[in-house]
């Protein structure tokens, strides 16, 4: 079955592809964490990932109604610290767009990541060291395609000759296969991100291979391919011809600001040391 999916996860799984160049272990405390190492460019084609390491945190939903909310963000928190550089300016960068509620998850997200590269040179000394020594970040909208009649590749490389940060964080909306994991799973990898390429409409690559620097992709699945979906509900294959389409939970805007609020507050969290939950929480 070829299956239109963002998720590692269910690449290796539709294809088996375990003990061929991909190794992967489960672990995790509040989330249920799949760690994917695709070890080669060959390993990776197989599957249609590029090489590199694939994390999926799942739970049951990703609301700060859980009694388990703190925990799960803390989690996240430490996970994506992993990917991150020790010191140096971070690029938080959100894909999509913001008048499309299922592709607002990097938007919404951003919105809410302190913006801190600018502090030193606003402040005066002695003032403010508190905020004075946090670790410089930069945010940015970029907007997609159609808004700006750029690619979103051209923008952040753009930023990124300007300002020199040392990684990129970016964050979009996802595809996946399972219904079960819409708006209830993170994934994060630092093989970087083809923005679009879930919904078939695949814009410039954002990698290191492109940009020089570790990015790392955030991402939460939004949306289901509508065959995709019905051939795993039924096992059975969808009539050649048959229209398809893109679809989402009804709840969609409850599940982006929940994913927002937690990945927010969890990136926050990993690149400031000094924040606690509650600090982040707060922001």
């Amino acid at each position: 079955m070829n299956i239109r999916t963002d998720l590692a996860l269910e690449r290796i799984g539709s294809e088996n592809a375990q003990g061929k160049g991909i190794i992967s272990t489960e672990r995790g405390e509040t989330f249920h964490i799949t760690d994917i190492r695709i070890d080669s460019d060959e390993a990776g084609r197989r599957i249609g990932k590029p090489k590199g390491r694939y994390l999926t945190l799942e739970t049951k939903a990703l609301s700060r109604f859980s009694d388990c909310y703190r925990e799960m963000t803390e989690e996240f928190s430490r996970e994506l610290s992993a990917f991150l550089p020790e010191s140096g300016c971070v690029l938080v960068a959100g894909l999509g767009n913001s008048a499309i509620t299922p592709d607002a998850l990097g938007p919404r997200t951003v919105s809410k990541v302190l913006a801190t590269r600018h502090l030193k040179q606003e402040l005066v000394e002695g003032e403010a060291d508190f905020l004075r020594s946090l670790r410089p970040v930069s945010v940015l909208q970029s907007g997609v395609l159609g808004q700006t009649g750029m690619e979103t590749a051209e923008i952040i490389s753009a930023v990124c000759a300007k300002t020199n940060p040392k990684a990129v964080i970016a964050i979009d909306a996802l595809a996946c296969a399972e219904l079960s994991r819409l708006g209830t799973t993170i994934q994060m990898c630092d093989s970087g991100i083809s923005p679009g390429s879930g919904v078939e409409n695949k814009r410039m690559e954002l990698s290191e291979k492109t940009l020089g620097i570790p990015v790392i992709a955030v991402g939460v699945p939004t949306v289901v391919d509508l065959h995709t979906a019905a051939k795993g509900i039924t096992g059975q294959e969808i009539p050649s011809g048959s229209p398809n389409m893109m679809v989402t939970p009804r709840d969609i805007d409850r599940l982006i600001d929940h994913a927002a609020g937690m990945i927010s507050c969890g990136i926050n969290m990993a690149l400031h040391s000094e924040l606690t939950f509650a600090d982040a929480e707060s922001l």
